[in-house]
């Protein structure tokens, strides 16, 4: 019988388990050059638009009071990342750096891939670790950012984001109207800002300094550092360089799904300052099966933002009266916000669709569409 659950258990988590298959993908795309160095991008994005259409919906949740005992598959899938992604990233900058057959272009597009696959699968899995109380686990996270020179992603989201969801004071909730091409400008600079302001802020309520040794700024830099020093000793001047159009391509990636997450969406203002709660409605919900078991249920946002702490297995589906919900799941609806024109066709609807089902009583949108951030507060 116990043989049988465990049976049960690990045939249940095996399909989030697909993204382990992009580590020989590369490898193999990077053996042959030439324009298969493509591959890996192209899986990501269309096999799993198409991936997508064939399998459909999966509107199935489980269990939410599921013990952490249970999860036993899902909990090391995202624990192996870190040392995986550490060995491609570095193995990749030796390799390359030492094959004269690949030429400037060849290497630049298997950086390239390799920044999608650190971006769409670590940064992702980063962020599953970093909701979990383990020290482990938390680690683990801030080495997958650190090797795309993102640390502050921790804080930001942490201490900001997901406090501030849905309000002008959020830097990566993308106003309506507000094309890809603004935002992400903007949110590289606030980002940024705006964590350092909550570490330091965080700091000041216990009366110590920014500069104390207990703001993980200083472990974000460290690890970053050494990274790049990494990069440079295995690769020289040609490895740092590969190594940064890497972590480049993974911030990209990063950010545009941030930008689909929450394009338009805001919580009511109650005055002084406040705003409700933060409820299912406010994140865009997709369910797409294929794409799920690659990016691990990000895709169901609005139970993320509804219960944080939730382990990816548990998010669960919320139903169109609950939570809106995009037409297509992330791999097509990331390539959609590049094109501004084709977004707004898409979501603007959806997005003054949203606003009549929840607050028909809102007159005057304009103060939820300004796209600035105040931040430091004054």
């Amino acid at each position: 019988m116990i043989a049988s659950d465990t049976l049960s258990r690990w045939q249940s988590a095996l399909p989030f388990w697909v993204s382990y298959l992009l580590i020989p993908l590369i490898w193999i795309t990077t053996v042959a050059g030439g324009w298969w160095v493509l591959l890996v991008p192209l899986s990501t994005w269309w096999a799993f638009a198409v991936l997508d259409r064939l399998t459909g919906l999966n509107l199935a949740n489980a269990d939410p009071d599921t013990p952490d005992a249970d999860l036993h598959w899902y909990i090391w899938l995202t624990k192996a990342w870190a040392p995986v992604q550490i060995l491609t990233l570095y193995g990749l900058i030796w390799y390359t750096t030492r094959a004269a057959d690949l030429t400037s272009a060849e290497k630049i597009g298997i950086f390239f891939g390799m920044g999608v696959i650190s971006g769409t699968i670590g940064i992702n899995y980063s962020h599953e670790l970093m909701h979990q109380k383990g020290k482990l686990e938390r680690w683990l996270g801030d080495a997958l950012l650190a090797m795309v020179l993102y640390s502050h992603f921790r804080s930001e989201h942490l201490l900001v984001h997901h406090r501030h969801v849905g309000t002008p004071r959020d830097p990566v909730t993308a106003r309506y109207n507000e094309g890809f091409h603004r935002f992400y400008p903007r949110v590289l600079r606030q980002s940024l800002i705006s964590a350092f302001w909550a570490e330091k802020e965080k700091l000041a309520r216990k009366d110590r300094p920014w500069t104390d040794p207990a703001n993980p700024f200083w472990r974000y830099w460290a690890l970053q550092g050494a990274m790049l020093i990494l990069a440079l000793l295995i690769g020289g001047w040609a490895g740092l360089g590969l190594f940064l159009v890497q972590a480049g391509t993974a911030i990209w990636q990063l950010e545009l799904v941030n930008y689909v997450e929450h394009y338009g969406l805001t919580r009511k203002h109650l005055g002084d300052g406040k705003y409700e709660h933060v409820r299912p409605c406010h994140s865009w919900n997709a369910s797409q099966k294929a794409s799920n078991w690659l990016l691990i249920n990000l895709q169901r946002h609005s139970d993320h933002h509804y219960k944080p702490n939730r382990r990816f297995p548990l998010l669960q589906h919320h139903s169109p009266d609950a939570a809106p919900q995009l037409p297509y799941g992330y791999p097509v609806m990331t390539i959609a916000a590049m094109i501004p024109p084709l977004w707004r066709r898409i979501m603007n609807p959806k997005v003054r669709a949203w606003r009549r089902q929840y607050y028909p009583e809102i007159t005057n949108w304009q103060p939820y569409n300004d796209a600035q951030t105040p931040w430091p507060r004054a």
